[in-house]
């Protein structure tokens, strides 16, 4: 396939893989987390402009407490890519079929402002259960995360979505520098497997995408049978699509229609299936290849493509299961008592009937959330707390997606200060600390970290214990 710079690309294995970090902007530009991290050494990401590659060596970015308060996400820099292209907007619909553990997802998020509506999901529990922590600690507030088939999806949801990401599952190639667990489970036979899975993804995606919307499509191998083929089929079965001609950053290639036969022992099937979807073959150059030899990052493959028609203004797309019937914030004594005493900010209208119930768990719902009674849901909107005896006690998400100046008491952390609250340990309130007793958003470097409760001079920790280091 590479030919002449098959040595190149066998000499990148050898390097080091790169490391990369998103900076999360729904809590801060990255203006402040530049000014108030202390990081050095950054270097930003071409294709994504909250992304920077920082020293692995130097940086134990996943240990550090800014990691932990969601002011960033570690992410392979090629894996921003997708959602980049994606060009999600506030106020949209959009659907991350694939989601876990949650890159793209957080990613899709910081682009929609915490406006619109944003379903995650994941066919996999476990997976979907740590993509429901992801989006908690990247104080996502306008997101729900399912554990569906895109099979089941494509029931309840149709012609619904703005944008529609698909990072299908895939034999892994492009992450064998970085996962030696992906070259243990490759095999011919897993990439035939994926590719038929991948053109069923597909096909449940173009139900549940709009006239005119938008639909990314990426994997994280080099197999063309994954990637030029399953894209040149799909357009030859959904020829009211288009492939987007997207821009190509430095060191991005574009994809080969040379490739879509590659891989098959018979040459003349090849030719008859290069012959059968020759209508397309061209556009294959739309796509984009990101190879480790060309640029810093492991292998991927993107394909933006749009899908014709347009709708009215006004236009919603069919819900199955209907809108989510919530309840009016009045109707919850307990849960105002505790935004007068502690909240500068309105989160929410006091008759609109924007929370969601489930046992003592309160969750504020994304406006128009469709209804989870036929969904498996882990997460609908923002978890705002729970409610016991005469009081209510506020979740650690709803801590994760305030800033500051929107709560009545705040205590900033020294360095360790912070360790010690992440521990679990009581904080001794610095001394000339005054402050009312009552619920206080523990504070890093101006990003939340967790609840504290005041007294005296004595703040008790409310850092979860399942999250305690």
């Amino acid at each position: 396939m590479l030919g002449d710079a098959y040595p190149a690309f066998v000499h990148s294995y050898e390097q080091e893989k790169k490391s990369a970090l998103r900076v999360n902007t729904l809590k801060g530009t990255v203006g402040k987390f530049l000014k108030n991290s202390g990081f050095d050494g950054l270097k930003p990401v071409a294709w994504e402009q909250r992304g920077f590659y920082y020293d692995d060596g130097v940086l134990r970015a996943g240990k550090h407490p800014l990691h932990e308060a969601g002011a960033y996400y570690i992410q392979e820099p090629s894996a921003m890519a997708p959602a980049a292209y994606l060009e999600a907007k506030p106020h949209e619909k959009i659907l991350d079929l694939c989601a876990a553990p949650g890159g793209k997802s957080t990613q899709i998020a910081s682009y929609m402002e915490n406006e619109g509506l944003l379903v995650c999901n994941e066919i996999n529990f476990s997976r979907a259960k740590i993509l429901s922590e992801n989006i908690e600690r990247m104080g996502i507030k306008n997101a729900i995360v399912t554990n569906e088939t895109p099979q089941r999806l494509s029931e309840l949801f149709i012609g619904y979505f703005d944008r529609i990401l698909v990072d299908a599952p895939c034999s892994g190639e492009g992450m064998f520098r970085k996962n030696e667990e992906a070259v243990k489970e490759w095999s011919p036979e897993n990439v035939r497997l994926c590719a038929e899975r991948q053109e069923e993804i597909l096909a449940c995606a173009d139900g549940m995408l709009r006239a005119g919307g938008r639909l990314v499509y990426s994997t994280c191998t080099f197999a063309p049978e994954e990637n030029e083929r399953v894209i040149a089929g799909f357009l030859e079965a959904h020829p009211d699509y288009m492939l987007l001609d997207v821009y190509k950053y430095e060191g991005m290639s574009s994809g080969n229609p040379e490739w879509v036969g590659w891989g098959m022992t018979d040459k003349e099937a090849s030719a008859d299936l290069s012959a059968s979807l020759g209508c397309s073959l061209g556009a294959l150059k739309r796509t984009i290849r990101l190879f480790p030899h060309l640029l810093e990052g492991e292998g991927h493959y993107v394909a933006a493509l749009q899908k014709g028609g347009e709708v009215p203004d006004a236009y919603r797309g069919i819900l199955a299961n209907g809108i989510q019937k919530g309840i009016k914030p009045k109707e919850i004594k307990e849960l105002l008592e505790f935004a007068e005493d502690a909240l500068n900010v309105g989160l929410f209208d006091e008759k609109e009937e924007c929370i969601l119930r489930f046992g003592e768990q309160l969750y504020l719902m994304p406006r128009g959330m469709p209804s989870v009674d036929r969904l498996k849901a882990l997460r609908a909107g923002l978890h705002l707390g729970t409610l016991k005896k005469n009081r209510f006690e506020p979740s650690h998400a709803l801590a994760l997606a305030l800033k500051p100046d929107e709560v009545k008491r705040t205590y900033a952390l020294s360095d360790d200060e912070a360790a010690a609250f992440i521990n679990g340990q009581v904080i001794n309130a610095a001394a000339g600390t005054t402050m009312e007793k009552g619920w206080c958003l523990m504070l890093y470097n101006g990003y939340s970290l967790g609840w504290g409760k005041f007294a005296g001079q004595l703040i008790k920790n409310h850092y979860p214990k399942g999250l305690r280091k």
